[in-house]
């Protein structure tokens, strides 16, 4: 399958209402553009499968606390999935493929792994998108636990949460109460292609930025900074109608952004460029 079709794809998926979405194949369909001959209906049946082996182990009475236990010890205890702490910003951890096969990710895929068996046993749970770090928790009315799939399924309650979020940002930072909501599933792929973004980023690979960018626009076409940094990509690449397109768009939408001189400047060298 070439990336038009898996974009294809994708876009289709994440048109359905949000309850309709299915999370783990819209994000195969994102790794199917990094690997085009991935079965994405082979590592879905995967999950089916495992969920299937899960629903003997269950108690009974299928209580909340020991349905987490029970996920904890079949995901991190027999399968060995675990966080990548050694290799963190390898762009493999945010392929669900990559992960399945390696059982290592960050937060963020471990917790999709984990989201994806709840599901298929039904039972109701959520991911928490906290700065700097990714939970999931269960929806139901009277429990206030949170679950850390990169730390082998390590329970939290909200002062540790809290914790957490002074431990990555200082003893001045405060959890507010939008950081331990639950979060849909656009915010959800949202957060994964940003964290391939700042790889891709990071690694100069200038063409992988522009396909994220592309689908986190189709996520949130009204992400204006993300439409700017798109139109910056398209500059440096040399495509001059598409970059002033974007950047244009972005100065419409903000025209008194803290950056909108230099988005002015850049627009002015295309114009200069594109002048016969």
């Amino acid at each position: 399958m070439g990336a038009s079709q898996a974009r294809q794809r994708f876009h289709a998926e994440i048109q359905k209402p949000d309850p309709d979405i299915d999370l783990g194949a819209a994000a195969l369909y994102i790794a199917q553009e990094e690997y085009p001959e991935l079965d994405c209906g082979a590592y879905l049946s995967r999950l089916d499968l495992m969920a299937q082996e899960l629903r003997g182990r269950l108690p009974a009475g299928r209580y909340p606390l020991q349905v987490i236990r029970t996920l904890n010890q079949y995901l991190f205890g027999e399968l060995n999935f675990k966080g990548n702490f050694e290799a963190y910003y390898d762009p493999r951890n945010s392929f669900l493929n990559e992960v399945m096969d390696r059982r290592t990710g960050i937060p963020i895929t471990l917790s999709l792994v984990y989201l994806e068996l709840a599901k298929r046993l039904g039972f109701p749970m959520a991911g928490v998108g906290m700065p700097g770090h990714f939970l999931v928790r269960p929806t139901l009315d009277e429990m206030a636990i949170f679950v850390d799939a990169f730390h082998q399924g390590e329970m939290l309650f909200e002062e540790d949460c809290r914790d957490l979020i002074q431990q990555f940002y200082g003893q001045g930072a405060r959890l507010q109460p939008e950081h331990l909501a639950p979060i849909g599933p656009k915010p959800f792929l949202m957060r994964m292609l940003t964290n391939l973004k700042a790889i891709y980023l990071h690694q100069q690979d200038a063409l992988r930025v522009l396909g994220i960018l592309d689908r986190m626009l189709l996520l949130f076409p009204e992400a204006v900074s993300e439409q700017r940094d798109r139109g910056l990509i398209h500059y440096r690449l040399g495509n001059l109608p598409p970059a002033q397109i974007d950047l244009q768009a972005y100065l419409m939408a903000r025209p008194d952004a803290h950056d909108a001189f230099e988005i002015r400047q850049v627009l002015s060298q295309i114009s200069r460029i594109d002048s016969p």
